[in-house]
């Protein structure tokens, strides 16, 4: 899905679960991001994919092999940022 269309149909159906498990509201919008960043480069859906091999001129296959490398990385964001809130929320509690 786009992520505008997750955000305004998801959205307000995950943040109430997930302010009632005690998941700050920030790290929660973080962790959406990430992980919709996660799915527009993911195969065979990811508009990225469609965009960057349009403007590369290479075919949808060597975009898509040329991305895993950062996918991964992205992945391994994710999942850092997911079970170590402190990293999505270093910033904000540095404000209070």
């Amino acid at each position: 899905m786009e992520p505008s269309s997750i955000i305004l149909i998801l959205a307000p159906i995950f943040f109430p679960i997930a302010v009632a498990l005690g998941i700050d509201p920030i790290h929660f919008g973080v962790i959406m991001t990430l992980n919709m960043e996660v799915g527009m480069i993911t195969p065979p859906v990811g508009l990225n994919l469609y965009v960057a091999s349009g403007l590369s001129g290479l075919s949808l296959e060597d975009v898509t092999r040329a991305s895993l490398p950062w996918m991964s990385v992205m992945i391994i964001a994710l999942l850092l940022v997911t079970y170590i809130p402190g990293i999505s929320l270093f910033l904000v509690k540095l404000l209070y």
